[in-house]
């Protein structure tokens, strides 16, 4: 799907038919290229007179693949995080292109940012009134979109460490694992996605587009300010959603130590009623107490002493 945001009043409009013969509106300030088919391609890159990268291309791994010059314009690749309300987060590739004061976005996901920041722009055609200014304002509907899901994961991993340590926790740990894991995935690719990003906007720095306004390098350090205190939160997250992992292991640990001790002093308690038990139920015909009248509560009670003795050494040294 093709998509041109125009300033002047029109806001983002589709594109449906995209032969040889379209031509970009002259107030075209952003092209959303949305899993986009060939003859698309084909069209932006002729309008633009830029050779677009393609998918393999947007999911190379290195920096310099990602970031780059190229015609006079500056092609820039992050990694969004997408899936953050599912139980599969993921980070996928979106590409920014600045030139002729048009931003061309390249994606195969549907994040939210972008759903949030074309919805603003429909009901305020005033929004956007450059190319600049929708990259920008893309950027921060992006870094927006992250900070919710940080916040949203610090209060699922405040209510997690209420489960871990409440006094009357019931249930075993496995669904707090779980949601741990949870958390943690969410605060590690949040992270990755910052630190991409971060790098997506020191770069933006050198595109002619965004320096030549003041306002937009304001809105530039902004940003960079941004990403740096959100990324510095996401690594206190990770650090934290660590040590409740930890926690709940040593909670697990320690149970199942409670629990074997119990086993433990049950048996020894047991132990020498049974060997009592075991003496008396012997068949041999020459036992002193097998005739004898109180051979039988004498038994039990022999039985009983020897559970009682035990017990209350046990509870004696606290092990109980």
């Amino acid at each position: 799907m093709l998509r041109v945001l125009r300033t002047a009043g029109r806001g983002l409009q589709d594109i449906e038919a995209v032969g040889p013969d379209w031509t970009l509106p002259p107030d075209a300030a952003w092209i959303d290229l949305n899993n986009p088919t060939r003859d698309e391609e084909l069209a932006a890159e002729r309008v633009l007179g830029l050779q677009l990268p393609t998918r393999e291309e947007m999911a190379e791994i290195e920096v310099s693949s990602r970031l780059y010059q190229e015609d006079g314009a500056t092609f820039m690749t992050a990694f969004v995080l997408v899936g953050a309300d599912d139980q599969a987060p993921a980070l996928q590739p979106v590409t920014f292109v600045l030139a002729k004061g048009i931003v061309t976005t390249i994606r195969y996901i549907e994040p939210k940012a972008f759903k949030a920041y074309a919805a603003q722009a429909i009901r305020d055609p005033e929004f956007c009134l450059s190319g600049a200014g929708a990259f920008l304002g893309l950027l921060d509907a992006l870094v927006d979109r992250i900070a919710d899901i940080l916040e949203k994961t610090s209060a699922d991993v405040e209510e997690i460490s209420h489960d871990i340590f409440i006094p009357t926790r019931k249930g075993g740990f496995k669904p707090i694992l779980r949601r741990l894991g949870h958390s943690q995935s969410l605060a590690a690719k949040a992270r990755s996605s910052l630190v991409s990003l971060g790098r997506l906007v020191s770069f933006a720095s050198l595109s002619g587009d965004v320096a030549s306004a003041r306002d937009h390098r304001d809105r530039l350090r902004t940003l960079q300010r941004d990403v740096q205190s959100l990324t510095d939160h996401s690594a206190y997250l990770t650090e934290n959603v660590t040590f409740l992992l930890d926690s709940a292991t040593a909670l697990i640990n320690t149970d199942q130590n409670e629990i074997m001790k119990l086993f433990s002093v049950w048996a020894v308690v047991l132990m020498p009623p049974t060997l009592i038990g075991s003496i008396y139920g012997m068949n041999f015909e020459h036992m002193p107490e097998l005739h004898w009248i109180l051979g039988y509560p004498m038994a039990l009670l022999a039985m009983i002493i020897a559970m009682a003795v035990p017990l209350y050494l046990f509870r004696r040294r606290g092990w109980l």
